[in-house]
């Protein structure tokens, strides 16, 4: 552990791309395995279904991971953390994508007049397309140039992962019919996540106001 320590202090890109190359090998596992069941044919008795869950969840578990860099950034001491956030972050959008595009193409083979009812009749998918749609801006700006050029707006813009996540826990509870247990454990998460990011902020203005 101390060696680990004092590599992050001198070599901290050493971490950063070891960190990154894991974490591409750890989000490429879930479609390599959805691969794998499609082509073996064991992806249950509604695959779509299947594969519409998968992603779904998995968006949102890279939702929390990328909300879990700032507190344990804080916690650590280590600020090259947050280097491996945006690719948490882009890796989320990437499942959102693959989440939307089951529902468009494997569900409804892109027949719009039948989504649109789908819509009418279950909300849950205005509020999972209105979290996608809140995802676009944030990716499209995930990188050096946009960060530069619209410079203390890029912080501004990018809370709206906070919103992104509200709205994904509300779309899984409407989804989720009897089994409550996992859209209570992806709430807690995120509750206590919400309280770390924002607990040094509330500190600080605690300490400015006395």
């Amino acid at each position: 552990m101390l060696t680990l320590h004092r590599l992050s202090l001198k070599k901290p890109t050493v971490l950063i791309c070891l960190l990154k190359t894991m974490i591409w090998f750890g989000a490429s596992l879930p479609i390599l395995r959805l691969v794998i069941l499609g082509v073996t044919e064991s992806l249950g008795a509604n695959p779509i279904e299947f594969i519409e869950r998968s992603t779904g969840t998995w968006a949102l578990v890279f939702l929390l991971l990328s909300l879990i860099i700032t507190p344990l950034r804080h916690l650590t001491g280590q600020p090259w953390l947050i280097a491996v956030r945006r690719l948490l972050g882009l890796w989320m959008f990437a499942y959102a994508c693959l989440h939307l595009t089951s529902y468009v193409w494997l569900d409804y083979q892109f027949d719009w007049p039948e989504i649109a009812k789908d819509i009418t009749k279950h909300p849950y998918v205005i509020v999972g397309a209105a979290a996608f749609v809140l995802t676009l801006p944030l990716a499209a700006t995930s990188n050096q140039k946009a960060i530069r050029m619209l410079r203390q707006r890029w912080k501004s813009l990018h809370t709206l992962v906070y919103v992104i996540g509200i709205l994904v826990l509300l779309h899984y509870w409407w989804l989720v019919k009897k089994d409550v247990t996992e859209p209570v454990i992806y709430s807690i998460v995120f509750a206590v996540l919400m309280l770390a990011r924002w607990r040094p902020a509330i500190r600080k203005y605690l300490v400015k106001s006395n």
